[in-house]
């Protein structure tokens, strides 16, 4: 078990007067205040003592029946029974890790791929090998080849707005990479935290919506809610979703009860068609204020990813630049970001890539901070 490299990251740059482009953290803004109030009073009324009480392991009823018309919309079809709610989506990877993963199994990860999952899972210590990605996910005949050479016990991927690249897996190579998964009866980890977070384009339908009976769709309200409440859940095939509901009674018997009221009402009240729409007006200049900011002030040899949304800008340096230099000399010029090799199960392959992120930060801080971050990179070039 190793310390997680983002959360101290995090803590090294939470000091005064710093620009952070560092964390995954929704803005406090988007944080329904006001409306709380009115959920809070409505959750009391209509539940009472219920939603102060221990409750069942899989999870408050109403609110997995509210997440079946939720789930609805991203084209899976769910019922209550197929639902489990737990304590935000990283106990679900962790819990998937602890009834999955024999010492030594192998997991085939995007490279790179989203951090808390390798932590998640490396504490029950597997093996990983990449699957080859581009700017459309991961490479079909890539993970063909992944899946022919070794035994794979199973697939994580993000398949939306990915962390840490902001990609998005091509309608197209869903449809390719069920079916491959379908004829070699693998089973993927499907993560999405960030499909709500949609500013241009259209929607895709998840991965699950092709190959259900192979994937465990994994998914969170942190960031169109509160992260705070510490709410995910996951649709699983019948016999994964009962290990899991097995480990999840040993480890702690439920999920918040009052958090997972709260939630029902603010998916029942309309509450959450309201909200959504708030978020995304917020972040989509800050997301447009960034690239325009990147096509201004970075080197031409650099490039980066321009996703339809989510929270993150992936750049790409030559392949002689070592971003974690480029890091700690803009820390000295107080901005902070993320060096990409912490995303790499082998960090030498990601050593000259960097995620911004523009959830947290203004438009007016975003061109400061990239305009200054370019001059780092300019000197360290020039050195």
């Amino acid at each position: 078990m190793r310390k997680n490299v983002i959360r101290e990251i995090l803590r090294v740059v939470s000091q005064p007067g710093m620009m952070s482009l560092a964390g995954g953290i929704p803005a406090p803004e988007t944080f329904p205040v006001e409306e709380l109030y009115r959920i809070n009073e409505t959750v009391l009324d209509r539940y009472g003592a219920a939603a102060l009480q221990y409750d069942l392991t899989e999870g408050f009823a109403p609110f997995r029946e509210a997440l079946v018309g939720y789930l609805t919309q991203k084209g899976i079809s769910a019922d209550a029974e197929n639902l489990l709610v737990f304590n935000g989506s990283q106990s679900v990877l962790d819990t998937l890790g602890k009834i999955l993963i024999t010492p030594g199994d192998v997991i085939a990860l995007e490279s790179p791929s989203y951090l808390g999952a390798i932590s998640a899972f490396s504490s029950y210590t597997p093996e990983y090998v990449s699957i080859e990605t581009d700017d459309d996910g991961i490479v079909p005949a890539s993970l063909e080849r992944v899946l022919d050479q070794q035994p794979i016990k199973f697939l994580y991927l993000v398949t939306t707005f990915q962390n840490p690249t902001g990609r998005t897996l091509s309608v197209q190579r869903r449809r390719e990479v069920a079916e491959i998964i379908k004829a070699k009866n693998a089973l993927v980890i499907e993560d999405d935290p960030y499909g709500d977070l949609r500013f241009r384009g259209q929607p895709v339908p998840a991965l699950h919506a092709f190959a259900p009976e192979n994937t465990v769709y994994v998914s969170t309200l942190s960031k169109i809610f509160a992260p705070g409440l510490r709410l995910g859940f996951c649709v699983a095939p019948p016999l994964i979703r009962e290990w899991l509901y097995r480990a999840k009674q040993g480890a702690d018997l439920h999920s918040n009860t009052y958090a997972q009221a709260l939630a029902t009402e603010y998916i029942c009240g309309g509450f959450i068609e309201r909200q959504v729409p708030k978020i995304i007006e917020l972040y989509r200049p800050r997301q447009e204020a960034m690239l325009a900011a990147l096509e201004r002030h970075m080197p031409g040899e650099y490039r980066w990813i321009k996703p339809e949304g989510g929270m993150f800008i992936w750049v790409e340096g030559p392949a002689d630049v070592d971003a974690e230099q480029i890091y700690w000399k803009a820390v000295e010029q107080k901005v902070a970001f993320v060096p990409g090799k912490y995303f790499y199960i082998n960090p030498e392959d990601g050593l000259p890539t960097m995620r911004l992120n523009f959830t947290r930060v203004d438009e007016a801080t975003i061109e400061a901070a990239i305009e200054t971050l370019a001059g780092v990179v300019r000197q360290i070039d020039g050195d």
